[in-house]
């Protein structure tokens, strides 16, 4: 684990944050704008750098932890799912939905992403992709269905086979095991296309913080949303993998993945479904903050195991 890439990722991630926020202030920009940017990471950015990731020979190694960590990864969204369903039985139902949703649907696949690479490199990414797979799916069926109060199962299997990064996994799996090398140029392209991933995520939630900002944003039910998701989650993957004897790199990578603050779309489908977006976007930007700052904390426990 590069604990010195990971501070240097934090720094990072809190001088992009600064600036979508002041592009905002300053109306360079108006923060709804960010919806472009959004875009652009889940539709060009992100699959260019996850079919790169796969740009490396498969091993007995790799295909096993393949396997290990897509079962941690299982085991985290049952574990997410359980809990939306116990502990926010008594809260109201606008709030009730934004909570349940950011529980199971944490922020792995925009803000992950750029914790994986940053701290365990090319390798941390491409175990980092596997271990989104379940995510995605559960995002796209139970997690809708908190919102809209059941889903459709064509629809929900055609979202995740059309997703963009699904598809990326895809390709990047094929070209791995059938050992496709891709032009330098081609590689290279692709390279510098996914590099864009992680200033425009964080350009993006600082859009976010300046549209709602700082009121209301600490309250009781915030700070006990982000200590389940920030600490008691991760405790909970830890000792799971460590009674079950994970690889130390797919538990600390499944860890930090684990420690992901609520994901951006839960404000997004707040809006949608017409629940409590302004509620959505404080528990976004307040475990997003957190998070922040509770990553390097995470890792240098985790060096230390």
């Amino acid at each position: 684990m590069n604990l010195n890439q990971l501070f240097n990722l934090q720094f990072m991630m809190f001088a992009e944050m600064a600036v979508g926020y002041l592009i905002c202030a300053l109306h360079i920009l108006k923060p709804k704008d960010r919806s472009v940017f959004s875009k652009a990471v889940i539709n060009v950015f992100l699959p260019a750098n996850i079919v790169h990731s796969f740009d490396m020979e498969m091993s007995s190694e790799i295909a096993n932890n393949f396997v290990q960590i897509l079962c941690v990864s299982i085991g985290i969204q049952i574990l997410c799912a359980f809990l939306a369903a116990v502990l926010f039985r008594k809260t109201e139902e606008n709030k009730r939905k934004s909570l349940q949703f950011a529980t199971v649907c944490s922020n792995a696949g925009f803000l992950g992403n750029a914790v994986a690479e940053g701290v365990y490199g090319q390798l941390g990414m491409l175990y980092g992709q596997i271990y989104l797979i379940p995510l995605r799916i559960v995002m796209w069926s139970a997690g809708i269905s908190y919102f809209e109060g059941g889903a459709d199962a064509k629809q929900v299997f055609k979202k995740i086979i059309t997703h963009p990064c699904i598809i990326a996994v895809i390709i990047g799996l094929i070209r791995m095991i059938a050992g496709i090398t891709f032009p330098a140029a081609v590689d290279t392209t692709l390279n510098s296309l996914g590099r864009c991933s992680t200033p425009l995520i964080m350009l993006f939630l600082g859009m976010i913080l300046a549209e709602y900002g700082f009121k209301s944003m600490i309250s009781k039910l915030n700070l006990q949303y982000c200590v389940l998701r920030l600490l008691i989650i991760p405790l909970i993957v830890l000792g799971g993998c460590m009674l079950f004897h994970i690889d130390p790199m797919i538990t600390g990578l499944s860890v930090l993945l684990a420690a992901m603050p609520a994901g951006s779309t839960t404000a997004v489908l707040a809006e949608q479904y017409q629940a409590d977006v302004k509620f959505a976007a404080d528990i976004v930007v307040l475990s997003t903050i957190l998070s922040i700052g509770l990553l390097p904390v995470w890792a240098l426990f985790l060096s230390r195991l």
